[in-house]
């Protein structure tokens, strides 16, 4: 089977590419399953029930989160949706889960979102979260969408559970990496996918503010860049008695 995994789609427009590309992706791929990182999806950042809408319309299943999650606080009941996941270390008093589990009659699959704590906030230990979280899940296809800033917290967490869980993929940077690989002959890995948004841009962003914001230090609201868009994402093929990645391809679209 197969399944595709989007990076960080940044705003409207990344919203919008992805309604116009990624039906005839999954037609042309024949993918199973589509899970997307949106939280970025909404202007400014964060998740609400429009960007959500226009990325189930788009043809996501499940929607994973990471630090922005519940940036927008008119919008956190969206977190009701099974399929829309928040990072697992979270505390039990947020909003929503940490994963999800697809049934598709013949097969099941988990969607697992963590988040990472090298330089971003101090949540639960991830590596953890996992082992708590892995004997709860009862279905040997389990994705794992880790949003970390460091690549080396990243790439530890992709060894740590080879062999324990179908793919371990990379989100948060925005740019996608050059190393994707099937880790100890069972875990698909990349440590990001990349983004959906503006290509030429800072991370999705207008290129000014956000030169201004980091050469002068001053405040600068950086707004999505309406330059042309890119999607970027990999696609995981597995079997789905065991759980095993057999492939995984990484994917940029112009």
């Amino acid at each position: 089977m197969n399944l595709l995994f989007i990076g960080d789609v940044v705003g409207e427009n990344g919203c919008r590419f992805l309604q116009k590309k990624l039906p005839g992706i999954k037609r042309e791929l024949g993918i199973d399953i589509t899970v997307i990182n949106g939280e970025n999806s909404a202007n400014g950042n964060g998740i609400t029930r429009d960007s959500a809408d226009m990325l189930f319309r788009a043809g996501a299943d499940v929607i994973t989160t990471g630090n922005h999650a519940f940036q927008r606080r008119n919008d956190l009941d969206l977190f009701g949706n099974e399929c829309i996941v928040r990072p697992a270390n979270y505390s039990d008093a947020c909003p929503g889960k940490g994963y999800t589990i697809l049934d598709m009659g013949a097969s099941r699959a988990a969607v697992v979102n963590l988040q990472g704590v090298l330089f971003m906030e101090p949540l639960a230990n991830p590596f953890d979260t996992m082992d708590a979280l892995l004997p709860e899940i009862d279905t040997p296809v389990i994705f794992v969408d880790f949003h970390a800033e460091a690549t080396s917290e990243k790439k530890a967490m992709g060894h740590y559970l080879a062999g324990r869980v179908t793919a371990v993929l990379g989100t948060h940077t925005h740019v996608q990496t050059a190393d994707a690989c099937i880790l100890g002959g069972h875990t698909g890995y990349i440590t990001d996918a990349g983004m959906t948004g503006a290509e030429e841009s800072v991370l999705g962003l207008e290129t000014q503010a956000a030169v201004d914001r980091l050469h002068l230090h001053v405040p600068v609201r950086a707004a999505e860049s309406e330059n042309p868009c890119m999607l970027n994402g990999v696609v995981i093929e597995y079997d789905k008695k065991c759980g095993k990645c057999t492939k995984i391809t990484p994917l940029i679209m112009r």
